[in-house]
């Protein structure tokens, strides 16, 4: 599949609030978590076009744009403001990006057998509740934790540079121009599954 890309300007036209930004992609992730939840919850082995679909989402739309904005704009953001790294919200939240990382890697290692081998579909639907758990908790710590204390301590000029630091990284990081994209394959995974 081509390297999949997120652009949030054209979503996410008017929030000038960094934190808005990733609560607004957070929304589509928890859509594309519930395909996951249907897909895993399915007796047999559905889909695995869907699965491989799913896949791609996760790790290029929820790690490659969304993860990328926290690690390498929002957390460092934080730290200058007093937030530690380590022992605080900004560590855990980044130890649970690599779990999540580390299931989704053996989702798509299981995803090629799990058409033919039972415990390999057993490993695939294993793995993708416990990153359905762990993505699941992690919006939810976020959103009502970690964003909290950003818009505490990051000042309103600064939120609204971030989230424009947010649309230069997907420009000169990932590429611009297919959200949109994204979001309908989110839609077409719902038909499927719904």
């Amino acid at each position: 599949m081509e390297l999949a890309k997120c652009h949030a300007h054209a979503l996410h036209e008017d929030v000038d609030r960094a934190t808005e930004v990733l609560k607004h992609e957070h929304r589509v992730i928890e859509r594309v978590l519930a395909v996951v939840e249907a897909l895993a919850e399915r007796p047999g082995m559905p889909s695995k076009e869907a699965w491989e679909k799913a896949i791609d989402l996760i790790r290029n739309f929820a790690d490659k744009c969304h993860h990328l904005k926290e690690e390498q704009i929002l957390f460092p953001a934080l730290e200058e403001h007093g937030i530690p790294r380590d022992g605080g919200p900004v560590g855990m939240m980044l130890l649970e990006h690599e779990e999540g990382r580390a299931l989704v890697r053996a989702m798509a290692e299981a995803l090629p057998h799990a058409t033919v081998d039972l415990k390999m579909e057993a490993a695939l639907k294993q793995n993708a509740r416990a990153y359905l758990r762990l993505l699941r908790e992690h919006i939810q710590k976020e959103d009502e934790i970690l964003f909290n204390i950003a818009e505490d301590v990051l000042p309103p000029e600064e939120q609204k540079r971030l989230a424009q630091e947010f649309e230069r990284h997907e420009a000169e990081e990932i590429g611009a121009g297919v959200h949109e994209k994204y979001v309908k394959v989110v839609q077409e995974l719902e038909q499927a599954t719904g």
